[in-house]
């Protein structure tokens, strides 16, 4: 069964575009050429966002190669699919990979034994952290200044060659 989903590649250094395409390619088999505009909220970095289709677990092998260049700001998004539970990882190069299951409308998703773990684990001053942890709130916080900055911007679709 085959996925879609979203890249955003909110800022990159020049030097590293090519290299995230060529990480993406890898993935999805098949060559990817973004299309680069400058990213308004950091000067001289560049952002490109395209969407994808490959099969289910694609966006983590994304999220996976790109995060091999640590100074990236990124996202990747992966639709459920069925049987399957859609995911968002977000990368913030002072915070690290974060990711979460995400429901049909995009909501963050967090299972009962998460919860339970939370709970099991924190003191009641150190549960809404916790909470926030899970949900990728920080994340979210950094991330939006470049969403914002990507406004308006071109898509591209990829599609996996099979």
């Amino acid at each position: 069964m085959n996925a879609r989903g979203v890249v955003f590649v909110h800022s990159s250094p020049t030097a590293v575009c090519p290299h995230v395409e060529w990480a993406i390619s890898g993935v999805l088999a098949t060559q990817v050429s973004l299309h680069w505009t400058p990213q308004v909220a950091v000067q001289g970095q560049l952002r490109a966002e395209c969407t994808w289709s490959g099969p289910a677990g694609s966006g983590g092998a994304i999220a996976g190669a790109l995060r091999a260049w640590s100074m990236l700001r990124f996202e990747v998004t992966e639709e459920p699919t069925p049987g399957v539970d859609g995911e968002r990882f977000c990368h913030v190069p002072a915070l690290g990979l974060w990711s979460g299951r995400t429901s049909a409308n995009g909501d963050i998703v967090v299972g009962e034994d998460q919860l339970r773990a939370v709970m099991a684990g924190s003191t009641a001053a150190q549960l809404p952290s916790r909470l926030h942890d899970l949900l990728g709130t920080a994340w979210d916080e950094a991330l939006e200044p470049f969403r914002y900055a990507g406004d308006g911007a071109p898509v591209t679709w990829l599609h996996q060659v099979g």
